[in-house]
């Protein structure tokens, strides 16, 4: 698992500042000069919950006015350093997940091919073991074998769990203790916008897996990100503008681009990616690009309002009236809230 401390794994953070709670009108700043090529607009909500977002990702203490003249410097320092990674360095996926996920495809395919494939993995039998015991599969009889978890669980549930059983490790992977809570707010992210992009994406006519694996890896390349800032050291971090925290945003999204093409992930997932790197214009967006776009806000806000950096839920089911009905929005931050709410969070948030 080298590979994945190396380029993923987040180095121990700056000690993350007490979260006041989130306001959606942002302070007005000095003038910065331009980061990157500008991205349209969010709504000044949207912009807002996103700055919030990128701030407690990276660590960063909340927002004062002011300017900061070293941030355009900074971030061009972390664009070289992510430009100069070879990502044919990055290994392939584990042969049988590939082969799991297209014999998955497959809605023929017996339970006992499925039980064989997965019995090549030891780690991926024990997470099938352990998730169709618990609670929410819990029958009248224990489960004996393999087999018995694995149609037990169905195509869903085992294309999920081997999503998971793939990506978790690499966003939890870490060093030291602030690094394991910023894996470990990866995952937390991963695992909301991958459900939002599955609830929103039947809406959209999007394939549930192919929703659900973009949402769960669209996040990825943050952890370099958190990983780089963490060895520079930031003047008046409280400062850094908006347009610095996008040009970080835009950074991991790129690398999480590059990562999934060399994983050769299916095709919508690459373009929903990319379209999310900002690669191609946003009125262009596919299905999946729009389902992703509007899940990775909604399980921002879930996020914060999970840790308490919010007072209370916003409601954004108007904020995208163009690509879902506000009802659809409104009924995946339901069911968010229902999913996710009652989770216990980890010690030290």
């Amino acid at each position: 698992m080298y590979w994945l401390r190396r380029f993923f794994a987040p180095s121990p953070l700056p000690a993350v500042q007490p979260l006041a709670r989130a306001q959606f009108q942002r302070p007005a700043r000095a003038p910065a000069a331009p980061l990157a090529a500008p991205a349209p607009a969010p709504a000044p909500e949207l912009a807002a919950l996103a700055e919030r977002f990128q701030r407690f990702m990276l660590g960063l203490p909340d927002a004062r006015q002011g300017a900061n003249p070293n941030e355009a410097a900074l971030l061009r320092r972390l664009q070289i350093v992510a430009e100069r990674f070879d990502v044919r360095s990055l290994p392939r996926l584990p042969a049988v997940l590939p082969q799991l996920l297209l014999a998955l495809k497959n809605d023929d395919v017996a339970g006992a091919e499925l039980a064989r494939l997965v019995g090549r993995d030891p780690m991926l039998v024990g997470e099938v073991m352990r998730v169709s015991r618990s609670i929410y599969y819990r029958t009248l009889h224990s489960i004996q074998s393999l087999q018995h978890a694995v149609v037990l669980l169905g195509q869903d549930g085992l294309r999920r769990v081997a999503t998971q059983h793939m990506m978790k490790p690499i966003l939890q992977a870490s060093a030291g203790v602030h690094g394991l809570v910023a894996g470990q707010r990866l995952w937390d992210h991963a695992e909301r916008c991958a459900h939002a992009s599955a609830f929103l994406g039947k809406f959209a006519g999007c394939d549930p897996f192919e929703a659900y694996l973009a949402g769960i890896v669209c996040n990825t390349g943050t952890g370099a990100v958190i990983h780089l800032l963490s060895m520079e050291e930031i003047a008046a971090p409280e400062t850094l503008s908006p347009a610095f925290l996008e040009g970080c945003a835009q950074l991991g999204a790129s690398l999480t681009l590059r990562a999934a093409r060399h994983w050769e992930l299916p095709d919508a997932v690459i373009q929903a990616l990319s379209e999310h790197a900002q690669e191609q214009a946003p009125e262009t967006l596919s299905p999946l690009g729009k389902t992703l776009h509007v899940a990775h806000y909604l399980s921002m806000a879930q996020l914060l309002r999970d840790h308490r950096a919010l007072d209370a839920m916003p409601d954004l089911s108007e904020a995208w009236p163009a690509r879902f009905a506000p009802a659809q929005v409104a009924r995946c931050q339901q069911d968010l809230q229902h999913q996710f709410d009652s989770v216990p969070r980890e010690k030290g948030y």
